[in-house]
């Protein structure tokens, strides 16, 4: 089984990282993949990819069961989750499964291809910020059609954006291996304003 959990990652955070723990205790038999987005076709605030990628490796270097997918990083266009996951598939040969925080479950049906995504791709769902995730999929007539896809985890939440680091970069929300990379690597601020 294969955990495939899509991202900035910008930069990867140790709540990146619960889930990531969390996750595997629930699937103790999966692998778990870090699917970082290419910065090619989604925010242009994003570190580089080498820099996301890097970052990535270093967190997760004593861990394992768990990996990295640059599939996305060397695409020029933005193919989707449902074409990524297809080739995740396709290379491991095994079940895939899709890892999102409830406040996705939102613009679900907004997806590309998303009944394609949801007819073949169980979606392990994360609670975030108190949201009722079943009230979600039920009233939303694209989700409650595919609702046996979802696997539900509320008692799961937390904050999991990079946004809290990159606005007061806070050394305790990152790895202290990624911390001192941003600031050997002058990203985001650079080390100029860091206050230690």
């Amino acid at each position: 089984m294969i955990i495939v959990f899509g991202g900035a990652f910008n930069p990867v955070t140790n709540a990146h990282l619960e889930v990531c723990d969390f996750t595997l205790s629930q699937f103790p038999n999966a692998t778990f993949l870090f699917l970082p987005v290419s910065s090619a076709y989604t925010k242009s605030d994003l570190a580089s990819n080498y820099d996301r990628v890097n970052m990535l490796k270093l967190a997760i270097s004593d861990k394992e069961h768990v990996a990295i997918s640059e599939i996305e990083i060397s695409d020029s266009d933005y193919l989707g989750t449902y074409q990524s996951l297809i080739r995740i598939s396709d290379a491991y040969q095994d079940d895939v499964l899709f890892v999102v925080g409830a406040d996705n479950l939102i613009n679900m049906h907004k997806w590309i291809n998303i009944h394609g995504l949801l007819s073949e791709f169980k979606i392990i769902v994360l609670g975030r910020y108190g949201l009722d995730i079943h009230n979600l999929i039920m009233h939303n007539p694209v989700l409650q059609r595919h609702q046996s896809q979802f696997v539900l985890f509320p008692e799961f939440d937390m904050d999991i954006s990079s946004t809290g680091f990159r606005e007061s970069f806070d050394k305790s929300l990152v790895p202290e291996a990624v911390y001192d990379y941003i600031i050997n690597n002058e990203l985001y601020r650079g080390d100029e304003d860091v206050q230690e």
